[in-house]
């Protein structure tokens, strides 16, 4: 989640659960605690330039709960060792320092980036990709809990505040869970239709809401995308096709980095030759045909392709222009297209139709 986000949740945490006459002081570590392991950026850009790495060893070791205990239970006892509020209330404080940095790594793994929550435990990254990385909704509530603590100080209003915002944001927290199943129960039929109900696919809100859902699943020359709104559709979900150049995928899989990407993001890659360069893009973060990470993983020569040290591309993308258009397919269903049963067999060539160029909704 955004770095705001992380910081009203450790100050909320641990300022409801310091003693109330600490309650600024509360505020301010459990920010400072809730940030922490975001910080890991830092030494890895200092010890690797390789994009790969950069991405994948973000929340791995400051993200996991088999890491971060210690970490707590070390700074609680420096903080105890040297007096002052932590020694007046030390087992309080043990908890707020807890809490607060143990339900980073947590809120993170509500994302689809991917938390590895049990490194080093060699278990693929958790993504439950129900919220967005940044969703006001959810951070609302505790700002406004911290804001009121903050004023409010040793107070009784305070700890009632708090307590609600935690409760408002674990409860929107829980109805992102409801809506993503929700959204993948209407897709099932869909897929099944198509003939992949045993694709991997995954769901993801789109930016800033849990109403409005991408949904995605691959096809043996690529993949599938489609979208859900729980406001507005009624009908049966559609997916569009898109090409994914597999062969190169192939040859390229066995390098280092390649098989790191497809055990981060599981997979979940589209591959495409751009400038005499295989390009991999992460299908989970973005739309098509726009997304977040794109790495070059090797260059053209001949029929073959030669490995090359991965770089991180970016190309523009009219994301401001897109919000609207988002925004409002949150409360208008598109018209249905014409009926184009699509199944298993007739995928493939309309997969290769829309590499090409060519459209159509699958349904």
């Amino acid at each position: 989640m955004d770095s705001l986000t992380q910081i009203v949740l450790g100050a909320a945490l641990s300022a409801a659960i310091a003693p109330a006459g600490h309650r600024r002081a509360a505020l301010l570590a459990g920010a400072a605690l809730g940030t922490l392991p975001d910080l890991d950026v830092i030494p890895v850009n200092l010890l690797t330039d390789d994009p790969v790495a950069r991405m994948t060893w973000h929340r791995s070791l400051s993200h996991s709960l088999l890491v971060l205990p210690f970490v707590a239970w070390a700074i609680w006892g420096w903080c105890r060792a040297r007096g002052g509020r932590v020694a007046q209330s030390p087992k309080r404080w043990f908890w707020a320092m807890q809490a607060a940095l143990l339900t980073h790594p947590v809120l993170d793994a509500f994302t689809v980036y991917g938390t590895q929550l049990l490194w080093p435990l060699p278990v693929k990254p958790v993504m439950w990709s129900s919220v967005f990385i940044i969703d006001p909704l959810y951070t609302v509530w505790l700002l406004i809990a911290c804001v009121w603590a903050w004023f409010a100080r040793e107070r009784r209003s305070a700890q009632p505040a708090l307590m609600v915002g935690l409760a408002l944001s674990s409860l929107y927290l829980g109805g992102s869970l409801w809506a993503k199943h929700q959204v993948e129960r209407q897709a099932e039929p869909a897929l099944a239709r198509l003939g992949l109900e045993n694709a991997p696919r995954f769901s993801v809100p789109m930016p800033f809401n849990t109403l409005l859902w991408r949904v995605v699943a691959m096809t043996p020359d690529g993949f599938v995308e489609g979208e859900r709104s729980l406001v507005a559709d009624r009908g049966p979900m559609r997916f569009r096709a898109y090409a994914s150049d597999a062969q190169a995928y192939s040859q390229v899989s066995g390098y280092p980095a390649v098989h790191r990407l497809q055990w981060f993001n599981r997979g979940f890659m589209k591959a495409e030759e751009r400038d005499g360069r295989l390009v991999l893009s992460d299908l989970r973060m973005g739309a098509e045909p726009d997304y977040s990470f794109r790495f070059a993983v090797a260059q053209r020569e001949g029929e073959s392709w030669r490995e090359i040290a991965p770089q991180q591309l970016e190309w523009p993308w009219e994301a401001a222009g897109k919000l609207p258009a988002m925004w409002t397919r949150i409360w208008h269903e598109p018209a249905a297209a014409a009926d184009t049963a699509v199944d298993v067999r007739d995928l493939r060539g309309a997969t290769a139709m829309r590499g090409r160029g060519h459209s159509g909704a699958l349904k």
